[in-house]
């Protein structure tokens, strides 16, 4: 952070020197130059948008827990730091992250449940695309069951701000169920040529208290009876005086960005762009509630610090090649997340680090070709992985290697992908697109040691080559609109399909497997809008998804034998495998209608179904979340906003579980998860045109209550109260 605030303050000195070198030599205004950067910009696919307005109105904790809040998307937990969304089924590699258009995915991307989003400060976002369906023709590998991409904030110009060369926000937000603090502060320097914004954030949040209230049906679950504490170098089980306190779920995490812009002249524009997050041990709350015998397995089960830093250098031309506007990107990540485990009274302490470098330049073009919008590219990825694993004892202080979650020798991946698109509208009521990409992967794990598990080989090489299509058209007659897209998939297998080491669950070890092709997928989906710009909209689609080589987790053989003794527990022995064919299929709704001009009724709705086709019968498809959504009554004038809502999740019979992939029915009350309701308010009010304040309370009903999937009970009733002051 230090380096982040000394390079911050580097960058607005060399701002304000330029700013007076511009202002006293400019003697015309500049026109500010508009290129199109979002490559689904005249899409027919399915997009959801969420505006800086609504952002800034849910008030929510984290990113993952904003997108939750639309009723649209589904978001899985393990703890209270996370948040895993899922598209039409899919879920953690099987969607693209995107921050600003660049790659968040890389090569340790798995297929259980992600919490890198939450590294995204959702306070520094102007928006959010939903992409939903497939966007491997735009985007390549990972984007089978859609796109989030999360544009933060830009630097804003003299003729964007009335002249006003300096001006920010600073906002404060409380919420009573975790004792949640956030503070979060941006300021923006606006010159003629040069604009500059920087931003922090700081959030704290206590361990989190669950809902009391719960159905005689359902009973009570997923309470915090005891937990353990440790005095002088041992362990006790304590009993939670308080079990609705989900004991040991806190953490804390910092954002910082900075971004700098520089219009050269009317046609072209330089851009950079510094983000970093790093947050404290992060507790992984459902390991830390596995039984053992009468006791609990893990005293300490946590993330490490999760890091992350990108820095991307954008420069963009009109009327550049081919009479073509021209962007051209180049960035730098760099990950890093480790994991912290000791078992009960057990003196060894294992902590596998995980450190991840992306280097990623992409070329994209877009020019008028007869008469639609045509857009090409090329992209270039290389990613590299350091693994490393130690176990110290915790009374004698000696560290000794151990087994690592990956191989740990060289780890690298490399893409290269070119692509087209081409938009146009034919005449006034129908429009149509079409796309294709095609490109090369490799990737190469090579195990330096392998005295830890003694694979039968040292080292996993892959070369794939991959490519998708897509089509679409939409057509409108009077206030209905009709829209038909077909469209190609596909994710190349990366280091943690293909060489990770780890007990996903006590008992269930997960070996690596070199032997894994891409995954594919072929989607078709149909879209009824109704009342188009009218009092009433109805918007109405239906998917289907048929997947070929789906790579799921299944039972494995390891020198000949289904199980082994790994840290001292018999686990059976699983591995991501080409388990031949799967299905996903199902259907969103939704509706608005006006009463009046400032009364607003809303509702949306998912249902979506998945099964493994098998000649010996099908077999439920992980990640399958089971019917959601949200339904509400809005008011809006000028001073205020007021928001009255439900979410809703249906009931997921235990016999929907994929009981070998990631539904986690370990976490899961006899019989399934149950349904569940929540009753929530939120209101903003503009005091004046500088403050506004928020409040609102979730979960009104107290209502006790876990997402499918999750380990982790949601939140009870929470009370949010927030301020925003704008200068």
């Amino acid at each position: 952070m230090r380096k982040l605030c000394i390079l911050t303050m580097f960058f607005i000195g060399i701002k304000s020197y330029s700013q007076e070198i511009a202002d006293t030599t400019e003697a015309r205004k500049l026109k500010e130059i508009h290129i199109i950067t979002e490559r689904y910009t005249k899409s027919t696919q399915d997009i959801e948008h969420i505006s800086q307005k609504e952002i800034e109105f849910q008030k929510s904790q984290n990113t993952a827990d904003l997108l939750a809040n639309t009723g649209t998307v589904s978001v899985q937990k393990s703890q209270q730091g996370g948040g895993s969304p899922v598209l039409r089924g899919f879920e953690a590699n099987k969607i693209l992250l995107l921050v600003d258009g660049i790659r968040m995915n890389n090569l340790i991307y798995r297929a259980g449940h992600l919490q890198n989003i939450i590294t995204v400060d959702e306070n520094s976002l102007k928006q959010i695309d939903v992409l939903f369906g497939p966007a491997s023709t735009i985007y390549g590998s990972d984007a089978l069951g859609g796109v989030i991409n999360m544009k933060t904030k830009n630097p804003m110009f003299l003729s964007q701000t009335n002249n006003k060369m300096f001006s920010g926000n600073s906002m404060v937000r409380y919420n009573s169920s975790n004792k949640g603090l956030t503070q979060y502060f941006d300021f923006n320097i606006a010159g003629k040529r040069w604009s500059s914004l920087s931003s922090f954030s700081y959030n704290s949040y206590n361990d989190l208290r669950m809902g009391g209230n719960y159905s005689k049906r359902n009973g009570s679950f997923g309470e915090r009876p005891q937990y353990v504490e440790t005095l002088n170098n041992v362990d006790y089980l304590v009993k939670n005086g308080s079990p609705l306190i989900q004991k040991f779920s806190g953490y804390k995490q910092y954002n910082g960005m900075q971004k700098i812009i520089f219009q050269q002249d009317e046609y072209i524009q330089h851009s950079l762009n510094l983000q970093y997050s790093i947050s404290s041990d992060i507790p992984r709350y459902d390991r830390l509630t596995d039984p053992s015998g009468s006791g609990l397995k893990y005293a300490v089960w946590n993330y490490g610090p999760q890091k992350r830093f990108l820095s991307a250098y954008k420069f963009s031309k009109q009327n550049s090649l081919f009479n073509s506007d021209m962007n051209l990107g180049v960035s730098y990540q760099n990950i890093e997340e480790s994991r912290i485990s000791r078992k009960f009274n057990d003196d060894k302490i294992k902590n596998q680090v995980e450190k991840v470098n992306v280097f990623a330049f992409n070329a994209d073009f877009r020019r008028k070709l007869v008469k639609g919008d045509f857009l090409y590219g090329a992209e270039f990825f290389y990613d590299d992985l350091n693994s490393t694993a130690t176990s110290s004892n915790r009374i004698t202080g000696i560290v000794t290697p151990t087994d690592t979650r990956y191989p740990n020798g060289i780890n690298q991946t490399l893409r290269t992908d070119i692509f087209v698109t081409y938009n146009e509208k034919i005449n006034e009521t129908t429009f149509y697109n079409l796309g294709m990409r095609t490109g090369y992967s490799s990737l190469k794990s090579t195990i330096s040691n392998n005295s830890f598990f003694q694979l039968p080989y040292d080292i996993i090489q892959q070369n794939n080559f991959t490519y998708s299509g897509s089509a679409g058209i939409s057509k409108d007659i009077k206030s209905t609109k009709l829209v038909f897209n077909l469209a190609s998939g596909y994710r190349v297998p990366n280091v943690d399909d293909l060489g990770k080491l780890f007990e996903s669950v006590p008992g269930t070890l997960i070996v690596p497997n070199p032997d894994i092709a891409p995954e594919k997928s072929v989607t078709a989906d149909l879209s009824l809008k109704f009342g188009q710009g009218r009092g009433i909209q109805f918007d109405n689609t239906i998917y289907y998804t048929r997947l070929f080589d789906a790579i799921v987790t299944d039972h494995f053989l390891y020198n000949g034998k289904n199980s082994i003794i790994y840290e001292g527990v018999e686990s059976g022995i699983f591995a991501m495998q080409n388990k031949g064919n799967a299905y996903i299929g199902g259907f969103s709704s939704t509706l608005n209608t006006a009463i009046t001009k400032p009364l607003i009724i809303y509702g949306m709705v998912t249902f979506t179904k998945g099964e493994i086709l098998d000649h010996a019968g099908n077999t439920p498809l992980d990640h399958i979340s089971p019917i959601y959504g949200k339904t509400g009554l809005k008011y809006e004038n000028k001073v205020m906003l007021l928001d009255f809502y439900m979410l809703f999740n249906g009931k997921k019979d235990i016999r929907y579980y994929s009981m070998n992939g990631e539904d986690n029915e370990k976490y899961a009350p006899k019989g399934g998860m149950p349904s569940w309701q929540t009753i929530n308010f939120k209101t903003s009010f503009n005091v004046d045109k500088n403050l506004s304040v928020y409040a609102g309370i979730e979960n009104i009903l107290d209502l006790q209550y876990r997402v499918f999937a999750s380990g982790i009970n949601a939140s009870g009733r929470n009370v949010c109260i927030a301020a925003k002051y704008h200068f």
